[in-house]
């Protein structure tokens, strides 16, 4: 049935339609401050008075009771986690979550950090922001530090995480040594390259089909004050491509590569290596500060005077350089956001947390998104960089694009769902580059719903790979021609009620299981027509 006709949800509307810089100033940042302050709150002061990595093992026991109560009552639905689908970083919903039975996790603390093995063991739900913050304080760091302060460890060991160091480490996945597992069956497994090797290589991009992630050990490395960051603008397309495949193959010289391509001409590639002190050669830019232009505006103008610089950049500002603006999607939401004056007054309580974002979408703005708006990370071949960069100009005309690389490695314990690249000449390449791209395409008579389906066709038959947070409209069929299901669906064979217990990937992250945050609330409200 459709809902009554309702004066104030027209001028709500029309206000979140029209005016959502606005709103989002007014209402969402403040909203996002208070709930930020929650949230540091909880992590830093609360996980100190209670000892909370001590109750480590009670909520794990308590994950296997509610396994065991499930199992005592037939065992009939199927299992998910009790986190909420606002909280997840797409713009996407888990539909799925309102039939499946939900089993709370609340896990959220950083349980040990080992300086000797040079590992920290963490909860699921411990975010970047969290991490990186508590690692810095010790003089430690995660080797691949995915961007965003919200990003958490389960999702990003259960779906996929990159950064701009990943040329040299690899995915998220790579710099986990082991995992802690709760399965369907009710049992605690714990997982490495050496102890059940085939459940520890196939949890990554599993997406919680195998079982409920309780810890994770990732590795660290030394800390230090800055990173070198050399900003060097190219232009030219085929320069672009060879100078940026040459410095992300530079494992010696460049700990961290990144490009932002600003169009089919023009970049700025920019490399990075990790020190303590500063020298004559470059200043010192705290980009991280509330006042500073948001870091993608920065690069810009050096591209623009044509700018060959270097700057020391301090570490946590660096790996979070794009936050404060959720890279540039931020400015199609507070247009004025990077203003000198909003930056001076409001820029400490950027960004807005993306939960509140979704739950304020309404129906316009849900068809305009489907229908202009991109939110996409490819995975695609190094040596189709030029190929890829191409394709996005001739059918998106959107730009920025990200570029950051990552090596998939040709090891049997990591392969999992992906694979190398292996060229028509059957030689295998293991360097892929993500290229994210965010933000309304400017390519005339441009329609999200009929240029996703042609992107995914091209990606499949280049050998890449779709990160699977993003809007995907792959059938089953495609999405298996995309990741190789091959040991993952003989593993699900294997372990007792697993196949009971979850749907597949696909029912998970397909247009089937996720729906936007307007028909979410239409299904949880009963307004839904029947």
């Amino acid at each position: 049935m459709s809902s009554k006709t309702n004066p104030t949800s027209h001028f709500f509307e029309y206000i979140l339609t029209h005016h959502r810089g606005l709103f989002a100033t007014l209402i969402l940042l403040p909203i996002s401050c208070i709930y930020s302050a929650y949230v540091f709150v909880r992590n830093h002061i609360l996980f100190r008075l209670r000892s909370a990595p001590a109750h480590h093992e009670q909520r794990v026991n308590d994950v296997i009771r509610q396994i065991e109560e499930w199992k005592k009552d037939g065992a009939q639905q199927q299992l998910c986690t009790a986190r909420s689908g606002w909280q997840a970083m797409s713009e996407m919903v888990p539909k799925y979550k309102l039939s499946r039975r939900n089993i709370q996790i609340g896990m959220y603390d950083i349980l040990e950090i080992d300086e000797t093995r040079q590992t920290v063991r963490v909860e699921p739900m411990a975010s970047m922001g969290q991490i990186s913050r508590t690692l810095i304080s010790k003089g430690w760091i995660l080797p691949v530090v995915p961007e965003l302060d919200d990003l958490t460890v389960g999702g990003l060991v259960m779906g996929f995480g990159v950064e701009t160091s990943s040329h040299k480490y690899g995915l998220f996945q790579y710099i986990c040594e082991s995992f802690d597992l709760v399965t369907a069956e009710g049992k605690l497994i714990h997982c490495s390259a050496t102890e059940n090797a085939e459940l520890f290589r196939l949890i990554p991009w599993s997406h919680g089909t195998l079982g409920f992630l309780v810890a994770a050990e990732l590795k660290i490395i030394p800390a230090r004050k800055y990173v070198r960051v050399q900003y060097q603008p190219v232009r030219g397309l085929d320069e672009l491509c060879s100078h940026f495949d040459k410095e992300c193959r530079d494992l010696k010289n460049n700990e961290f590569v990144e490009a932002l391509v600003y169009s089919r001409h023009t970049g700025v590639i920019m490399t990075g290596v990790l020190t303590d002190e500063t020298k004559p050669d470059g200043i010192v830019n705290r980009i991280g500060r509330w006042y500073k232009p948001w870091f993608y505006r920065h690069v810009e103008k050096l591209l623009l005077n044509n700018q060959s610089t270097v700057e020391y950049i301090p570490l946590r500002d660096y790996l979070h350089r794009h936050t404060r603006s959720y890279f540039w999607a931020m400015e199609e939401i507070i247009t004025f956001g990077n203003h000198p004056i909003f930056r001076w007054f409001l820029g400490w309580a950027l960004p807005p947390r993306i939960e509140l974002l979704k739950y304020t979408e309404t129906e316009t703005t849900r068809r305009l998104r489907e229908k202009h708006h991109v939110v996409q990370d490819m995975l695609m071949p190094m040596p189709l960089l030029k190929k890829s960069i191409e394709y996005f100009d001739d059918h998106f005309d959107l730009y920025p694009l990200w570029l950051s690389p990552m090596a998939i490695f040709d090891n049997p314990q990591h392969l999992g769902l992906i694979h190398p690249y292996k060229s028509p000449q059957g030689e295998l390449d293991e360097m892929y580059v993500d290229i994210g791209a965010y933000g309304t395409p400017r390519k005339p008579g441009f329609d999200g719903r009929m240029a996703l389906p042609l992107l995914e066709r091209f990606v499949i038959d280049h050998q890449g790979y779709q990160a699977l947070y993003a809007k995907t409209l792959l059938s089953e069929a495609d999405f298996r021609q995309m990741f190789d299901h091959t040991a993952y669906d003989q593993l699900r064979e294997k372990l007792p009620y697993c196949k009971q217990a979850f749907g597949e990937i696909y029912d998970k992250v397909s247009s089937k299981g996720r729906i936007s945050p307007v028909e979410m609330r239409k299904l949880k409200s009963g307004e839904a027509s029947q």
